[in-house]
């Protein structure tokens, strides 16, 4: 069968291209040299007609490839969802210490710097911690008693207790992750499988306060994952949320190596 096709980029003469046969068109749709709206014709047809029309273009071996990546990443995200995993205990802990540390981090940076602005004096929490070590005394309950009874320490523990609440909230309703839970391939979503809203994201939040609290009785709020079907903490069940493998991060990863080799 010969096929040709109309090149739109000529203004003048003969536009046709070909004879081709349709392998050879399917290698022109593949590179876009002909897209969807191409005009070709192949013998039997009365005229020429657009590409998309014809029952040949509906072969996946004519997808640009691009396109035809895009397709296989849908399939094995549907795929996936499908066939869902849940996220254990270790993973999540592990998500859970970047996170903190992250916070950590920015939080040091940033009263370091209110501290060289004079808006907050760090520098006396460590003094009353040094004058303490100087006079002798190493009582450990002492020399908490000593720091937290500086006026500094309380804006302190308010700044960082309003910082990871924004950072949990905000990072949770918006990506339905956390930059910790990113890393591990972890994602929060709702008990019916859908995306978290800033309702779910708050409610799981200030659940997860409870949940800490559950430390002094050897920490059962989080070990309850272990033993859960669904590996939910405390403040899972709570808020009605669940976390789940992120397997979108992972097929992306693997078609970004693939396209960078």
């Amino acid at each position: 069968m010969t096929w040709y096709y109309i090149d739109e980029s000529i203004t003048d003469g003969d536009r046709r291209k070909g004879p081709y046969t349709l392998d050879e068109i399917k290698d022109l749709v593949r590179s876009k040299k002909i897209d969807a709206e191409t005009l070709v014709w192949h013998s039997g047809m009365e005229n020429f007609r657009s590409w998309k029309d014809l029952e040949e273009s509906k072969d996946p071996d004519c997808l640009p490839e691009d396109e035809l990546l895009k397709q296989t990443i849908a399939a094995l995200l549907e795929q996936q969802q499908k066939q869902k995993r849940y996220a254990g205990f270790f993973p999540r802990a592990l998500a859970f210490l970047i996170d903190n540390l992250i916070i950590s981090t920015i939080g040091f940076i940033v009263l370091q710097a209110l501290t060289a602005l004079q808006v907050f004096d760090l520098n006396s929490i460590s003094q009353a911690t040094a004058s303490m070590q100087a006079s002798g005394s190493d009582g450990f309950s002492e020399m908490l008693k000593t720091i937290m009874n500086d006026p500094n320490m309380e804006k302190l523990i308010i700044a960082v207790s309003v910082f990871q609440a924004f950072y949990f909230i905000i990072f949770t309703a918006l990506r339905g992750a956390t930059p910790g839970k990113m890393v591990m391939h972890l994602r929060v979503e709702t008990a019916e499988g859908e995306k978290v809203t800033w309702v779910t994201s708050i409610t799981r939040y200030i659940a997860s306060l409870f949940t800490q609290f559950t430390l002094a009785f050897y920490g059962i709020g989080y070990l309850i994952v272990i033993i859960d079907p669904k590996r939910r903490a405390l403040h899972d069940h709570i808020a009605r949320s669940r976390v789940v493998v992120d397997y979108s991060i992972k097929i992306k990863e693997s078609s970004k190596q693939e396209q960078e080799r």
